[in-house]
């Protein structure tokens, strides 16, 4: 077991000892350097932070400890319960707060939790934000209220229905075009919050939403990682119903992947690819997916006469090159969707009305619609990692093995070949390696990947 901490969280298995797992004295810990630097960055009398989480079974747990650690430190809470990443991240600007966190540690499984930290933005918080967190979270000097200045709790359930409004309101989304194709969707909700507010959606836009595991009590019937091995039972059940089409999400709802109506996955790479390409057709501009993402997305932006970016993984990463280039639509290959005109923040909503009203504008079936983009094939495998293995040692011997291919450094390793790329990289969310390759067929993209696991296994 484990406890993470980095530009993406800090993150943890429930249970065991302090300091190597998310016990409950972390999470206050961290929730009260947290405060701290909420407190730094604002400097003002009252303090606001939005507070929401998916629905985990230790969900609960974790939220109770954090938001009274906050209103320990007289900073008000406003309490949206189960609830999702983007969500949160709505929420954040609309109640004029100072920062917001969600309890999730989104694709992991349920043993896992995290506390994901927002900014005034409602934006994940940068390298140097989260670094200053962590090293507050070392200090011993925390500055708690006394009784007559304790925040408060305020309890805010509408927060569902105001995102799904903002996804509404949206240009790019056609809602009489959607509700006119009377389209049938299944939904895996994986039993967290997507299987409440996915199907609110679709009820919104006139689609019929067929639930599976949709009861959000945290007990995922599969891993929650929207990959194609998991998803075997979203696959029978497009087929059984005759739907349109299937819809996984991820369990704080920020990836999104779909199922044609063969019961094929579409590919969360393409996510990106169809909901860019269908931006891009009204809105020409660039884009920007991390290293680890399709060259698809590449190909269809330059199809519509726009710039491709490729920034180092992590969603604050791929903000931060989307701001730098004026990206019109960006996100990762994991199937998160960050519209700049909804917010700074992968939204798995969002994906679903831009999906809808590319098929709308269409007419076609989602296996047709595959069709029409470059087909590539990823790989996307891992190495546990031994505590020994000196790992960026180990990647430096790999970029000196390849040192006269195209590489890219800015986040592990990353080698273009004429037809195909492998991008090597430490996790920053598990104790891992992870290999990622794309190649012209699956045979061969798995085949790349096989590979470079028996070259690192050597080289370590």
């Amino acid at each position: 077991m484990t406890l993470i901490k980095s530009i993406s969280g800090i993150r943890g298995t429930i249970g065991g000892a302090v300091s190597d797992n998310l016990t409950p004295i972390d999470a206050v810990k961290f929730a009260a350097a947290y405060g701290m630097w909420v407190k730094e960055q604002r400097k003002k009398t009252n303090y606001r932070v939005v507070i929401g989480r998916d629905a985990r079974i230790s969900g609960e747990m974790i939220q109770n400890l954090v938001m009274n650690t906050l209103i320990g430190m007289g900073i008000d809470v406003i309490n949206l319960g189960l609830s999702t990443t983007p969500t949160v991240e709505v929420a954040v600007p609309m109640e004029h707060a100072d920062g917001g966190i969600i309890l999730t540690a989104s694709h992991n499984p349920k043993q896992w939790n995290a506390l994901k930290l927002l900014d005034a933005n409602g934006e994940f918080l940068n390298a140097a934000h989260s670094q200053r967190v962590l090293d507050l979270a070392e200090r011993a000097d925390v500055d708690f209220a006394e009784v007559d200045d304790l925040g408060k709790i305020t309890v805010n359930n509408a927060y569902f229905d105001l995102h799904i409004d903002e996804v509404l309101a949206l240009d790019y989304v056609d809602v009489e075009a959607i509700k006119s194709c009377k389209f049938k969707v299944v939904v895996d909700g994986v039993n967290s919050t997507g299987g409440i507010v996915v199907p609110l959606l679709l009820e919104r836009l006139g689609v019929e939403p067929i639930k599976l595991h949709c009861t959000p009590d945290g007990h995922f019937p599969h891993n929650p990682e929207p990959l194609k091995a998991h998803l075997t039972d979203l696959s029978d059940k497009v087929v059984q119903t005759a739907a349109d089409f299937g819809i996984a999400v991820d369990p704080d709802v920020d990836r999104l992947a779909f199922m044609d109506e063969q019961g094929t996955l579409f590919g969360e790479e393409y996510t990106l690819v169809a909901c860019a390409d269908f931006v891009l057709s009204q809105n020409k501009g660039n884009t920007v997916s991390n290293l680890s993402s399709t060259r698809a997305l590449r190909d269809v932006t330059q199809k519509h006469g726009g710039a491709y970016t490729a920034s180092a993984v992590g969603e604050v990463n791929v903000v931060n090159a989307m701001k730098a280039n004026k990206a019109v639509i960006g996100g990762e290959g994991n199937g998160g969707i960050i519209l700049p005109e909804a917010h700074f923040g992968r939204d798995a909503l969002v994906g679903i009305a831009l999906f809808l009203s590319l098929l709308a504008e269409k007419q076609i079936s989602v296996s047709a619609l595959k069709k029409t983009y470059p087909l590539y094939y990823m790989s996307k495998k891992k190495i546990d990692l031994d505590p020994n293995i000196d790992v960026d040692g180990l990647l430096e011997a790999m970029e000196n093995k390849y040192a006269n291919e195209t590489l890219t450094t800015v986040d592990g390793v990353k080698i273009d070949f004429a037809d195909s790329w492998v991008h090597l990289r430490k996790s920053n969310t598990e104790p891992i390696i992870r290999i990622y390759t794309e190649a012209p067929s699956q045979q061969q993209a798995d085949k790349l990947a096989d590979r470079f696991i028996v070259e690192l296994k050597t080289l370590s």
